[in-house]
């Protein structure tokens, strides 16, 4: 066979073959370079092993187990009648049963007196404790092989066994990658090289060696990540002249266009903004607060300062029924003082016409739309401000690209607008740096007096007919309500969906419960128009229930909801079950949201507990982020960016700031990282961060 390269292409990797290089390409693995990044999740340390009577249930072990006997028992289960091998083994301790689907080959190995090193843990499988599907390997070479064993996230039609041996084949080719680094930075932080990294990541000799490996390669995951975003802000700044500062407008000048005074959280976040408008630099900052806080009213006063300064403004938001609403709301704040334009991509083609004419020629002071805003075609005059609203929603490549239309589009002596970002999202205060690098950030964390509380309950299934006659009754009163489901459709075939409640049913139960009321659905797999005319209906108080999965997480304003019930509130995150909550409680009356849960786990108890006793976003951001860790956080990355493949910002948070600090330095000395030291890792960071770098910066 061929020396293995990092460039090797994994279908010339020994019993891999087209079919497992298909399975391998869906994660992302083409490569012998791309298997060497492909970390494992966990390990399996077979060297400390127990007896079978010392087995716990839901314990993870091994053992060394002789086979006693082998059968084959057809049972019935979800997906159909199977016949799965029942292996029995045991030690001088005791017995147990290991218990493999679809392996009638297995027949073969398990030959009765033969003696097999097992890892998994117990599990009550209808009432008995098994071993199902366990790793296991003969026990004489287990003794000859790797003592630490990695254990891989894998997708279906791949083994363990397979990957382990393809990532031994591989590992040659980690001598070939040279470090790429910087000294100082290798120095600084004691790191071992890259190649004895991606050796030690996958069969470490000791825990040490293992632990060496990992702080290496999570340390430069961050520091790419860091040195990319905080490259990308260089970028902006730098890439065109500086442009004149805005006008000394104030926020009390704005104030007295609102019907409500700032709260002191938005009068210290207003100054922010406007300091850094004034500065007469490129403002680049996130502002960040729950539902209810008065971002709009911020957007909207930095808006007024921009057009006042003499340029033009844009808000770009992530659906046309949304963007529609800010249309409403700030062209009737902004009545006869700006001059505003709604920009969507469903305009007629007149109407589209001269909308981009008025924007062209500077007739137009604020555009608020969609998408469709980054289109080539779309031209300002002078535009001063760029706002994105649910900024997650939008990749780093659809707000820089939004960003490059200021002043005629970005050419030759162009000045960059100011950037303003909005989320709802929660994120922790501890992780916001990390995950908006690139931005400065400002919260508002106080909301505005008077806003009722929304009275939160958590309720057994066995409740579910008293929810719904709660429903039921709210209506009666005139209000409106959410169901939202984890699931669209039910699926039996699957046993990690099983028992959970789906859109499509629950939108069958409640039309057949409510006759005569307008009950609605919603999930992802609708067409964009079909969900806008869903979201409509409901916000003008054309539909009296709304069932949906978590795509109206981020919606319209809908003041006439009242209630929210949140089906197997169990499979959500707290951070996102507080953004469904404040779906409702925009109006005037007593609103509610209920937690419906099939779980009495001690995880869901705790969730429900949190829900019920707070409605602080960022502390609930900050639970959610202990108990699940930032998965869900990152699920909503900026696109464009490169993913962390080892690093866990919910453990590895003093390293990120370590790895933050080292990025700074190096840009400090070296902006472009050109210096013969640090050109490696410009290269390395360079060609991670393409997607976003190919736009210009």
């Amino acid at each position: 066979m061929p020396e293995i390269s990092p460039e090797t292409d994994v279908r010339f990797i020994s019993g891999v073959g087209p079919k497992k290089a298909a399975l391998l390409g869906a994660l992302g693995i083409a490569t012998a370079g791309d298997l060497l990044r492909a970390y494992p999740r966990t390990y399996e340390d077979r060297r400390n092993r127990t007896t079978i009577g010392a087995l716990k249930e839901n314990e993870p072990a091994a053992f060394v187990g002789k086979v006693l006997s082998v059968s084959s028992k057809p049972a019935y289960y979800a997906k159909g009648k199977m016949t799965p091998l029942h292996v029995l083994v045991g030690d001088d301790t005791g017995a147990v049963e290991a218990v493999f689907f679809n392996a009638k080959y297995m027949h073969r190995i398990f030959t009765a007196g033969r003696s097999f090193v097992f890892f998994g843990a117990l599990q009550r499988n209808r009432g008995q404790l098994q071993l199902v599907h366990p790793d296991f390997e003969a026990a004489d070479a287990v003794d000859a092989g790797h003592p630490i064993v990695p254990v891989y996230a894998l997708k279906s039609g791949l083994a363990q066994k397979d990957m382990r041996r393809w990532h031994e084949v591989a590992l040659p080719a980690a001598d070939q990658i040279e470090e790429y680094l910087p000294p100082r930075v290798m120095d600084g932080e004691k790191l071992c090289g890259v190649s004895e990294a991606l050796v030690n990541i996958h069969f470490p000799e000791d825990k040490n060696a293992l632990s060496q490996a990992k702080y290496r390669l999570v340390f430069e995951e961050l520091l790419i990540l860091q040195t990319g975003l905080l490259r990308l802000r260089i970028g902006r700044e730098s890439e065109h002249g500086g442009r004149a500062k805005m006008a000394e407008t104030t926020a009390s000048d704005f104030e007295s266009l609102l019907p409500f005074p700032f709260t002191g959280a938005q009068k210290r976040v207003c100054g922010e903004v406007f300091a850094d408008m004034a500065s007469g630099s490129p403002m680049n900052r996130l502002v960040q607060g729950d539902v209810g806080s008065g971002k709009t009213a911020v957007a909207a006063a930095a808006v007024y300062k921009a057009v006042k300064s003499g340029y033009q403004a844009v808000l770009m938001a992530p659906t046309e029924i949304l963007a529609g609403q800010h249309f409403g709301d700030l062209s009737a704040l902004f009545d006869g003082k700006l001059s505003v334009s709604l920009f969507t991509s469903g305009m007629a083609a007149a109407e589209r016409r001269e909308a981009l004419a008025r924007l062209s020629s500077g007739e137009t002071d604020f555009a608020i739309g969609t998408h469709a805003l980054i289109q080539p075609d779309v031209k300002f005059r002078d535009l001063g401000l760029v706002i994105t609203d649910e900024q997650h929603r939008f990749g780093v490549n659809q707000r820089i690209a939004l960003a490059r239309k200021g002043a005629g589009g970005g050419g030759a002596g162009a000045s960059s607008p100011d950037v303003l970002v909005m989320t709802a999202t929660p994120i922790p205060r501890s992780l916001s740096f990390v995950v908006y690098g690139d931005l400065d950030i400002s919260v508002i964390d106080e909301m505005p007096p008077g806003r009722r509380k929304v009275v939160t309950k958590a309720v057994g299934a066995a409740k579910r007919d008293d929810v719904y006659g709660f429903v039921g009754r709210e209506i009666e009163k005139g209000g409106q309500a959410y169901v939202v489901a984890p699931l669209i459709e039910d699926n039996e075939d699957s046993e990690v969906t099983a028992g959970l409640r789906s859109a499509e049913s629950l939108y069958d139960e409640l039309t057949a419960r409510f006759p005569g009321r307008r009950v609605a659905l919603l999930h992802g797999r609708m067409k964009q128009a079909e969900k806008d005319a869903v979201m409509a209906s409901f916000a003008d108080g054309g539909t009296d229930v709304l069932v949906s999965t978590v795509v109206i997480e981020v919606g319209v304003n809908v003041p006439n909801a009242t209630v929210m019930v949140i089906e197997n509130a169990e499979r959500f995150g707290l951070a996102q079950l507080h953004q469904l909550r404040g779906r409702v409680g925009r109006g005037g009356a007593q609103s509610y949201c209920v937690l419906v849960t099939d779980s009495d786990s001690e995880d869901a108890r705790a969730r429900a507990k949190t829900m019920t006793e707070t409605d602080d976003g960022f502390a609930i951001a900050e639970m959610d982020l202990a108990m699940r860790g930032p998965g869900e956080l990152f699920g909503v990355r900026q696109h464009g960016v490169p993913a962390l493949r080892i690093a866990d910002l919910a453990r590895h948070i003093r390293i990120a700031e370590k790895a933050k600090a080292a990025a700074k330095e190096l840009l400090a000395d070296d902006p472009m990282l050109v210096k013969p030291a640090n050109r490696a890792f410009g290269d390395h960071v360079d060609s991670l961060f393409r997607d976003v770098t190919d736009i210009g910066l």
